[in-house]
């Protein structure tokens, strides 16, 4: 029972439960907005019934996602005024900026043109209509701009000085806290990968309509618009994880070492998988000789310090050795690795047998890969958060090697001492049940779009316009696989 008595590590529990959920739906919203974006283009310059329903699918699974990702965000801004008190004192006048930013100039803009997508349609001008579409995206990635700009400065502080008091971070220069060492790489790290992760989610939905055999022509458009966009995120993806690393590796030292194990000053190795005990310092992994010294520096025998040495230095002598939890990022680092490698091998696939009509509607066990692939990326973005969250503990504010002197903060002095662990055992049981019940209502409601398919009809919803097949008619439906068996037989 230690564990319900402990203030801080309860603290971290609720935030982590919260940010993860949270977290759930930002890929998704950001990811099917760029989707959502390109549909409602395609329906504009084609003018066609099923590209239009295509389009109008999107939108609702959209908004559906945005409103409970708005619902869900709320709870962290709670959060920093009780939990983390002192925290939020420390660090108050630097996030003033960032998070008034991203509600005037981010949500707000993403929640007017939302508005004009979803009531707008027929009633302002088409060029406009597609113009509200990408705005509400170009919204959702200025909102994580803003977000990433805070979270990196706890990363790499700059711009900033330690108040005469020492009682909290003053802002010294905002471009340079807005900007620091670290916000650009993470910030395209972080786009990317919920791009990617709103391909996959396209794509599973592609698939699920292949296994059912219905909505056959909306599948495959489906499918190789999302294996497209997956295609050139993951691309740009590589470019971006690797200057992530490369950012770790100059000014995060510690966090570095517990990626891979390292407790003594070596040449690091890129394992592929492995344990680390932590009673005996040491790991047990099948590795590449020198490949994280490849990655980072270009050579093979570039040493790196372990734990043990930068315990010893002034700059990281609050840290406890024993008390790292080495083994717990050095797995979360790994399964985010092993993530984007099945994320490689899915889209590889999806392309390769996709291209031509007839390959992947009889291959069911690829069509079954893909419905469960969104979990793929799902598992490298929670990972790769871990690891950005845990690997730099203790510290709420981490001492970058580049950062200001003394602006720092231990996670154990960031939360507010007025909250008592049974309270945060009493709020975490309450989110517990509140996010499982949002969770099955979002479900459903998702599940219900799907369901329905692209349906096309008028604005008000209703389905029966004639010479358009509807998803309410088995007979119709059958008719249309009938129709596109015969057409694949023809052209082969």
């Amino acid at each position: 029972m230690d564990l319900f008595a402990d203030q801080v590590l309860m603290s971290r529990i609720q935030f982590a439960l919260t940010a993860g959920y949270h977290f759930i739906f930002v890929p998704l919203t950001i990811g099917i907005g760029l989707l959502m974006s390109i549909f409602v283009t395609r329906a504009n310059r084609t003018k066609r019934p099923e590209d239009d329903a295509l389009a109008r699918m999107w939108v609702k699974i959209y908004t559906a996602s945005f409103a409970i990702g708005v619902a869900t965000g709320i709870t962290m801004e709670f959060s920093f005024g009780t939990n983390w008190a002192n925290y939020s004192r420390f660090v108050g006048d630097i996030f003033g900026a960032p998070l008034a930013a991203e509600a005037l100039f981010a949500f707000f803009l993403e929640s007017i043109f939302l508005g004009i997508v979803i009531f707008g349609r027929g009633k302002v001008r088409p060029g406009f209509y597609v113009a509200s579409a990408w705005l509400t995206f170009a919204g959702s990635a200025l909102s994580a701009l803003w977000i990433l700009i805070a979270n990196s400065w706890m990363q790499t502080p700059a711009g900033a000085e330690l108040s005469a008091d020492g009682s909290q971070a003053v802002i010294t220069d905002f471009f340079a806290a807005a900007f620091n060492p670290s916000t650009l790489p993470r910030y395209g790290h972080t786009v990317l990968a919920v791009l990617v992760m709103g391909a996959f989610f396209m794509m599973a939905v592609a698939a699920w309509y292949l296994l059912k055999k219905k909505h056959g022509a909306a599948a495959r458009t489906m499918l190789m618009t999302g294996a497209v966009v997956g295609v050139l995120s993951t691309a740009g993806l590589l470019v971006f994880a690797h200057a992530s690393a490369v950012e770790v590796w100059e000014e995060q030292p510690t966090k570095l070492a517990m990626m891979e194990g390292m407790y003594e000053t070596e040449v690091p190795g890129l394992a592929a998988v492995g344990i680390v005990d932590e009673a005996a310092q040491e790991i047990t992994a099948l590795s590449v000789p020198g490949g994280t010294s490849f990655l980072a520096t270009g050579t093979w025998d570039t040493e790196y310090p372990g734990l043990n040495d930068l315990a010893a230095t002034e700059k990281y002598g609050d840290i406890v050795v024993e008390d790292m939890p080495v083994n717990f990022v050095f797995q979360t680092y790994h399964l985010m690795v092993a993530g984007f490698g099945l994320i490689c091998i899915c889209l590889a696939l999806a392309l390769i047998f996709g291209r031509k009509k007839g390959n992947i509607q009889n291959m069911r066990w690829l069509q079954w890969l893909l419905v469960i692939s969104p979990i793929f990326p799902f598992l490298a973005i929670q990972t790769g958060w871990l690891t950005a969250e845990v690997g730099r503990q203790p510290y709420v504010v981490y001492p970058s090697t580049t950062g200001p002197d003394g602006v720092y903060m231990l996670t154990n002095t960031g939360t507010s001492v007025s909250v008592q662990p049974f309270e945060l055992v009493i709020t975490l049981v309450l989110f517990f049940a509140v996010y499982l019940l949002l969770f099955v209502g979002w479900a459903r409601v998702i599940g219900r779009f799907i369901k329905e398919g692209p349906v096309a009809g008028a604005p008000d919803g209703d389905t029966s316009d004639a010479g358009i097949v509807s998803a309410s008619s088995p007979e119709k439906e059958d008719a249309l696989v009938v129709e596109e068996m015969a057409l694949e037989g023809g052209e082969r």
